[in-house]
């Protein structure tokens, strides 16, 4: 375990902490524990009337937590299911939610679970081992113009027709260095001016789209964010981390709303529903980390933390 915290960097822990600190006595949900790093932050801050409450939807990640206990429990489950997981486990109320978005390092760093371009491993990318959908049931049997779709919308990929069209050519593509020699054999070098290098690595956005498809990400998202904002307990607080501007964009419209409390249709000239705010901004726009914290972890540098309190029940 102790190898296990320090190869887990929790992404703007300090700042998750410093919002989280005022929530009254109760249970903070950890939405997406991972490898644990801010659920640990979290313990270390506040106080002993509070206790974190985590899920994950990889069983290694549960089996790793199940070693500590006290304040922390952790259970296997989808934070898509959020409401229905903290009623099994009668948690009526968090006072707390935070959701830290995307692939964990462990998942990246390992090549048996095929989400790294840089490392050859299987086509998976499975979060939850147990589903039955993977990345290579997707790259082998997905129509070209399906294929393009995928990564263009879940990759924001420009080049998702020529992508596609390489990978059906390529067909059977069985791991992922394969597929990633594929993708950047139809992608046109895009170089930096000052070093003449590749800037991003070409496979990137493809992946990102393949891992988004294979978990239902993006639903996921929604369907939390939407239970978090239900659940939560009066002055309690929800923080979200995105890494892509598909998740942030779903999370900034989700807050919006709520601290609107309008629920008018759109195409209304003024407001005729009356309701109140139920829930006050934590951040102006988004926060970033900062330039000492993407230095030190290159992994961090994409990340957007969001925060709301709920003023009203």
């Amino acid at each position: 375990m102790t190898q296990d915290r320090e190869y887990h960097r929790p992404v703007m822990a300090d700042e998750t902490v410093e919002l989280f600190e005022p929530v009254p006595p109760g249970v903070v949900v950890d939405a997406t524990f991972g490898g644990g790093g801010h659920s640990r932050r979290l313990l270390e801050a506040l106080s002993s009337d509070h206790r974190v409450f985590g899920i994950d939807r990889d069983p290694e990640a549960v089996a790793r937590a199940s070693e500590e206990g006290g304040r922390l429990q952790v259970v296997r489950g989808n934070f898509a299911d959020l409401a229905r997981i903290l009623d099994e486990a009668e948690v009526a109320a968090p006072v707390g939610v935070l959701f830290d978005f995307g692939v964990s390092s462990q998942h990246l760093d390992d090549p048996a679970r095929g989400f790294s371009y840089r490392h050859g491993g299987p086509l998976d990318m499975r979060m939850d081992p147990d589903q039955d959908l993977t990345a290579g049931d997707l790259v082998n049997g997905l129509e070209v113009s399906d294929l393009v779709t995928l990564i263009r919308e879940f990759g924001e990929e420009p080049m998702a027709t020529r992508i596609a069209a390489a990978i059906v050519k390529a067909r059977p593509i069985t791991d992922t260095a394969r597929l990633a020699e594929v993708i950047a054999s139809a992608v046109p070098p895009v170089r930096t001016r000052e070093t003449g290098r590749r800037r991003l690595h070409p496979a990137r956005r493809t992946f990102q789209a393949l891992r988004i498809a294979v978990n239902r990400e993006l639903e996921a998202v929604e369907d939390g964010i939407d239970q978090a904002l239900e659940l939560l307990a009066p002055a309690g607080r929800i923080v979200a981390i995105s890494y892509h501007s598909l998740e942030d964009r779903i999370v900034k419209r989700r807050f919006a709303t709520s601290i609107s409390g309008c629920v008018c249709p759109p195409d209304l000239p003024i407001c005729g529903c009356g309701a109140s705010p139920q829930y006050r901004s934590l951040t102006r726009g988004a926060l970033k980390p900062s330039q000492t914290e993407a230095a030190a972890n290159p992994r961090a540098r994409s990340a957007r933390l969001r925060g709301l309190v709920r003023v009203a029940a």
